[in-house]
């Protein structure tokens, strides 16, 4: 008997909105296509994202390109680490995730080493999944798709494994867009590309998907939020360290597990506020929805605190959807150390400050000529000096990992009392990062119903997707009762008000009105409208809910208007 995922995919490919990819030509795992009706989905998705963080939290939509420089993704660290431990079998040469065969037997294997993985795989005896062959040693698989730019392969290029780096290099221009004042932030939506190793999962697990990402550049000094009130009390499901280490979730308000001190800080809170809003919105049930802390040996070097938003799937159990952490300055810092570009926001103080600081003067007349074009490196090493560096008849100095020794004689000593004003920082990072396509399966998944439902006496099986009136793609059908020009003439003229009034909407006249109701159910349209032959002697017609199969008359007059209220209000009544 087929599970629900099955049963999810088979509506989705039959009705239009999914297709594996390339199926003329045998496909290949990892790719999908959205059709017609995924497409205006995921549209809709995309857009209420967009109605959250860009219009009401105001941070702007920029759009970087797909293809990014080798010199970025040194910075960000993908060149160097972004790999997956791949083993492949020696006798079908079929290649899988090695961390993922030793799931059962390890808690935490995406914390080991090449060799540790290798390991354990040979002391537990496992062997190909698929022909039982032996499998090979252990190996880090780079998982970016690399190009070059340009003829000759001269310059080394990347499809970009997030949309956030663009952000970050964009980061300059961003700060004199909102004029050098914290916090603000950017968002991108767009593809982006990893190289899985074995991709098994359906569009849980893909080659080429869409992230959404927020990258917000907050004062590291003030993690308050100034609308935390507004959703301090909001009530969800949180599984922290604490809870994993006992193997139970709490559901806590936010300000109470900032107050605890589980949560990081307000904005981390308020980041995870706004993510859990958003998807009750797009549809996702709130009872299979969580937020799990990472835990110590799996959180970023970098990352002061990290949280997933997990979705409950039937067949693949907890599924991360979206990620929310606190970055630090990690990739500003990163980035500025690449670029050898200074990549901080001037901050005023309230009130000036009087400080008394070292002041170092070297004697350019001499380090000029003998450091040449390291001279400007080395001027700014010694301005960075702190007076403990400063003993012995010498000091030493590391310029691209060069060991350099200036004789104390040629720099000039002594301090400077000055006024201060403000400072130059180092914002921190913010980033709530959202995997769109897994976000899609999880609330059609949500949305699928099977049920009986009785018509003229009979028990018929209906399938009905429940998505909520603003995602679904089709949001209106328009059904003549019959092919008759009297009837098709007014449902005409209804379908084209709709469509001005930005209504998305379908007319359909093949087969009988309940086979119409049923393909409109199947594919989530939240409201039919029929034309009958009482539509031409009193001007009303008869809509029809999706959900609860209720029926009502209403004039024809206002239709459009009326529609569009239902579509965005969330309540179905009856009209005078």
């Amino acid at each position: 008997m087929a599970d629900k995922y099955e049963k999810v995919l088979e509506l989705a490919k039959r009705r239009g909105f999914l297709w594996n990819s390339f199926e003329l030509y045998g496909g290949t795992a990892g790719f999908y296509d959205y059709g017609p009706l995924g497409a205006m989905l995921k549209r809709r998705v995309e857009n209420i994202w967009r109605d959250i963080f860009v219009i009401n939290e105001g941070y702007y939509e920029i759009e970087s390109p797909t293809i990014g420089i080798e010199d970025i993704f040194i910075a960000s660290g993908h060149v160097g680490g972004f790999s997956d431990p791949l083993t492949e079998c020696q006798e079908c040469h079929e290649a899988f995730r090695a961390d993922h065969l030793i799931q059962d037997i390890t808690d935490n294997p995406d914390t080991l080493s090449a060799d540790e993985v290798s390991g354990l795989i040979k002391s537990n005896n496992i062997i190909c999944p698929e022909c039982k062959g032996a499998l090979g040693d252990v190996y880090e698989f780079n998982l970016m798709f690399k190009t070059n730019i340009g003829p000759g392969g001269k310059r080394a290029g990347y499809l970009r494994p997030e949309t956030a780096q663009g952000m970050f290099v964009d980061f300059p221009r961003l700060v004199k867009f909102y004029r050098d004042h914290l916090p603000f932030g950017a968002t991108q939506i767009g593809k982006t590309y990893r190289n899985e190793i074995s991709p098994r999962q359906g569009v849980i697990r893909l080659r080429e998907f869409t992230q959404a990402e927020a990258e917000i550049f907050i004062d590291p000094r003030v993690k308050t939020h100034p609308g935390f009130s507004e959703v301090s009390d909001i009530k969800l499901t949180l599984f922290s360290q604490e809870g994993q280490d006992t193997g139970k979730s709490e559901i806590i308000t936010l300000g109470e597990a900032v107050q605890k001190g589980t949560i990081a800080h307000e904005f981390l809170a308020y980041c995870i506020a706004r993510t859990h809003q958003y998807l009750l919105r797009v549809g996702i049930s709130p009872d299979k929805l969580r937020f799990r802390q990472h835990m110590k040996d799996e959180m970023a070097h970098y990352a002061a605190d990290c949280w997933d938003a997990e979705i409950l799937s039937d067949r693949f159990g907890w599924v991360e959807t979206v990620g929310i952490a606190d970055r630090t300055d990690y990739d500003l810092k990163a980035h500025a150390r690449q670029s050898e570009t200074e990549l901080t926001v001037y901050v005023p103080y309230d009130k000036p400050k009087t400080v008394t600081r070292l002041a170092v003067k070297p004697d350019m007349g001499v380090l000029g000529p003998r450091f040449k074009g390291k001279a400007g490196k080395i001027v700014s090493a010694l301005k960075d000096l702190k007076l403990k560096d400063l003993t012995g008849d010498f000091i030493e100095l590391t310029i691209e990992d060069e060991k350099i020794r200036i004789e104390k004689e040629l720099v000039d000593v002594g301090s400077v009392t000055e006024e201060i004003h403000g400072e130059n920082i180092v914002p921190h990072v913010i980033e709530p990062s959202f995997g769109i396509d897994r976000i899609i399966y999880s609330l059609l998944e949500h949305a699928y119903f099977e049920e009986e439902v009785e018509v003229e006496g009979k028990k018929e099986p209906r399938i009905v997707l429940r998505l909520p009136p603003e995602v679904a793609p089709v949001q209106a059908a328009v059904l003549p009762l019959l092919t008759k020009e009297e009837l098709i003439k007014p449902a005409r003229e209804i379908t084209e008000s709709l469509r001005k009034k930005g209504i998305l909407t379908a007319y359909d006249d093949s087969g009988t009105i309940g086979r119409r109701y049923r393909r409109n159910d199947e594919i989530g349209t939240p409201y039919s409208i029929t034309i009958d032959y009482q539509t031409l002697d009193d001007c009303t017609v008869t809509i029809r809910d999706r959900d609860t199969m209720k029926q009502v008359r209403a004039p024809l007059e206002g239709i459009a208007g009326n529609i569009y209220d239902l579509l965005y209000s969330g309540s179905f009544r009856e009209w005078c």
